[in-house]
C-alpha cells in the first residue's frame, strides 16, 4: 500500500462517524418529510369529513300532513248514499193479475202500438228481463251541513228514489244505514237536500266562500267512488265559472283535476282551510270514469239553494223578466248597440214584453246598479222574489229610457224550455197513495190517445213493489175509473176515497188496462186492504 492509499483510508476511518451521521440524518429527514406529507393529506381528508352535514330522518311534518289533517276533520261529515228505485217491466206477466192472456190475433195495443211509443216518451219506457219488477240501485255521496241531520247532495243521486239510505262514516260496515227523507231538489243546479233523524248531533262540515278560490289552489275531493267509502283525492282548482250544460245559466262550476268518479257525486270539494267550497257534481270523460276533468257546484251557490230548500215551500224560486241575450260578450254588439246587455229576444207575454222592452234594447242598470254582462243581469234578477218590481234603465236607438217590470217566477216562465218544472212546484206532481201507487191526472192529449172522455179517470204512474196495488195486479199506465163505485176524475178524488178506507175493508177498482183501446176493455181488480 503506497502512502497515498494509506492516507485515504486514514481519512475515511477518521470521518466514518461523520458520514454515518450524515446518512442517518438524511434518512431521518426523508422519513420526517414523508410523515409530514402523509399527515397533511390525512389531515385534509379528516377535515372534509368533519365539515359534512350528516343526513337525518325528518320529523313527520311534510306537505301531505295538511291533507291528512283536513281529511280527518272532514271525513266524519261525509256520508255514503244508497237509493233504490222500482221499475215495472212492461214485458213481464203481472203477479196475481186475473187478466187473461191477450189474443195474439187481436190488435190489443201491445208494445208495437203507437200508444207504446207515447207511453215510453211520457213515462220513460223501460226494458229488462222477464220479471215483474226491476230493482235499480244507485250510489252517491253527501255532506252533513247541519248537526240535526240535514245533508246536501246532488239531485241526480236521489231523484225518483223509492228509498234513500244514508250510511255514516263511523258506523259498522255491515250496518244498513239510516232512512232519509227528501227535503227538496233544484233542477237548475242539480242540488238536493235530504235529512236523517238521529238521536245525537252529527258532525257538520263548514261551508267556505267559493269566490275566494283561485286557479291553482289546492283542493281535496272526498266521497265514495265506486262504493269505496272515505276516499280522498287531491288536486288543484283548474278553472272557475265553467258552463258545461247548454241553457243552464245557474250551473257555473269550479273545475278541478282532483279525481272524481261515479259515486263521488254529492260529496264535498274542500280547501286547505278544511272548508267545503263545492259539491262534486260531474266529470268530463269518454270512459265514464276519471279523465282529469271534474266539476263542482260552488259553495256560494249551494248556500243560496240550500237556504231556500229548507224553507216552508222546499223549493227554489228565481226571478226572471223573460228576455234573451248573447251568452258570450261580443265587442261588435257592444260597438253597435252600446255597453250593457243587449236584448236579442223578448218572450211574448212576459214582464219584459208587458213593460215594453224590444229587441235591440241595451239594458244598462237595474234599480240604479250598473250591469255590464248577462251573468250580472241574471244574478241580479234571479235573486229577486217573484212579484216584486224592478226599474230597468236601457238605451234604445241612442236614447236613454226606463221601464218598471214585475219579476216573474223563472221556472214557470220557462217551464217548457227547461224540459219540466221543478219537482217541488209542479201542479201535476204525483200524489202518494197508501195503496202503494202514484197517480196523475189525464191530460187532454193523453185522453185523446186513449179514447177516454176528458176529465175521466187517473193514470197510474208507479206501483210500489210488494204493495197492495201490486198484489191486485195494477200496473203503470192503467187507468183507474172508479174505486168502490165512486168515480175518480182526478188525483184529489182518488186520495179522498183512499183516505176514507181503513184496514180490513174491501176495495174494488174499475180499471181500464194499459193498451186497451175502448171503454169496453175495463176490468175489476179487488181485494181486502191490509
Amino acid at each position: 500500500m503506497d502512502s497515498r492509499e494509506g492516507a485515504f483510508w486514514m481519512r475515511l476511518k477518521a470521518n466514518r462517524w461523520a458520514y454515518t451521521f450524515t446518512i442517518l440524518a438524511t434518512l431521518a429527514v426523508g422519513i420526517l418529510i414523508g410523515t409530514v406529507v402523509s399527515s397533511g393529506v390525512k389531515g385534509k381528508e379528516g377535515q372534509k369529513s368533519s365539515d359534512a352535514t350528516p343526513l337525518t330522518i325528518p320529523a313527520p311534518q311534510q306537505l301531505s300532513n295538511a291533507f291528512s289533517q283536513i281529511s280527518k276533520q272532514l271525513e266524519p261529515s261525509v256520508v255514503n248514499i244508497n237509493t233504490e228505485s222500482t221499475i215495472k217491466n212492461p214485458h213481464a206477466r203481472r203477479r196475481g193479475n186475473p187478466r187473461a192472456e191477450p189474443d195474439p190475433d187481436q190488435d190489443n195495443g201491445g208494445d208495437d202500438s203507437p200508444f207504446q211509443d207515447f207511453f215510453d216518451k211520457f213515462f220513460g219506457g223501460q226494458n229488462g228481463p222477464e220479471a215483474g219488477t226491476i230493482r235499480q240501485r244507485s250510489l252517491g255521496s253527501g255532506v252533513i251541513v247541519d248537526s240535526k241531520g240535514y245533508i246536501v247532495t246532488n239531485r241526480h243521486v236521489v231523484e225518483k228514489a223509492d228509498r234513500i239510505r244514508v250510511k255514516l262514516q263511523d258506523e259498522n260496515p255491515a250496518s244498513p244505514g239510516h232512512d232519509a227523507r227528501l227535503i227538496g231538489m233544484d233542477q237548475e243546479t242539480d242540488l238536493a237536500v235530504i235529512k236523517i233523524d238521529i238521536d245525537h248531533p252529527l258532525p257538520a262540515a263548514k261551508l267556505g266562500n267559493s269566490d275566494g278560490m283561485e286557479v291553482g289552489d289546492w283542493v281535496l275531493a272526498i266521497g265514495s267512488p265506486f262504493g269505496l267509502q272515505e276516499t280522498v283525492t287531491a288536486g288543484i282548482v283548474s278553472a272557475k265559472g265553467r258552463n258545461i250544460v247548454p241553457a243552464r245559466q245557474f250551473q257555473s262550476f269550479i273545475q278541478t283535476d282532483a279525481a272524481i268518479n261515479p259515486g263521488n257525486s254529492g260529496g264535498p270539494l274542500v280547501n286547505m282551510a278544511g272548508e267545503v267550497i263545492g259539491i262534486n257534481t260531474a266529470i268530463l270523460t269518454e270512459t265514464s270514469s276519471y279523465a282529469g276533468v271534474g266539476f263542482a257546484m260552488p259553495s256560494n251557490t249551494v248556500t243560496q239553494v240550500y237556504n231556500q230548500l229548507i224553507g216552508p215551500e222546499h223549493r227554489v224560486a228565481r226571478g226572471s223578466i223573460g228576455i234573451e241575450f248573447s251568452a258570450q260578450p261580443n265587442p261588435a254588439i257592444a260597438h253597435i248597440y252600446g255597453s250593457g246587455v243587449t236584448v236579442s229576444n223578448v218572450v211574448s207575454g212576459t214582464p219584459a214584453d208587458e213593460a215594453g222592452l224590444k229587441i235591440g234594447d241595451t239594458i244598462t242598470s237595474v234599480d240604479g246598479k250598473e250591469v255590464k254582462t248577462g251573468d250580472e243581469l241574471v244574478a241580479d234578477i234571479a235573486s229577486r222574489k217573484p212579484g216584486t218590481k224592478a226599474k230597468l234603465a236601457f238605451v234604445r236607438n241612442g236614447k236613454k229610457q226606463e221601464a218598471t217590470v214585475t219579476i216573474a217566477d223563472r221556472s214557470k216562465l220557462f217551464a217548457s224550455r227547461l224540459g219540466e218544472e221543478d219537482d217541488n212546484q209542479n201542479e201535476e206532481a204525483p200524489q202518494a197513495s197508501k195503496f202503494g201507487i202514484t197517480v196523475r191526472s189525464i191530460t187532454p192529449d193523453l185522453a185523446d190517445r186513449l179514447s177516454i172522455a176528458a176529465g175521466k179517470g187517473v193514470v197510474v204512474q208507479d206501483v210500489k213493489q210488494g204493495s197492495f196495488a201490486e198484489d191486485l195486479g195494477l200496473n203503470r199506465g192503467d187507468v183507474i175509473l172508479e174505486v168502490n163505485k165512486q168515480p175518480v176524475n182526478n188525483p184529489e178524488d182518488f186520495l179522498k176515497i183512499e183516505g176514507s178506507l181503513k184496514s180490513g175493508q174491501d176495495v174494488v177498482f174499475l180499471v181500464r188496462p194499459r193498451g186497451a183501446r175502448t171503454q169496453d176493455g175495463t176490468i175489476f181488480l179487488a181485494g181486502t186492504l191490509p
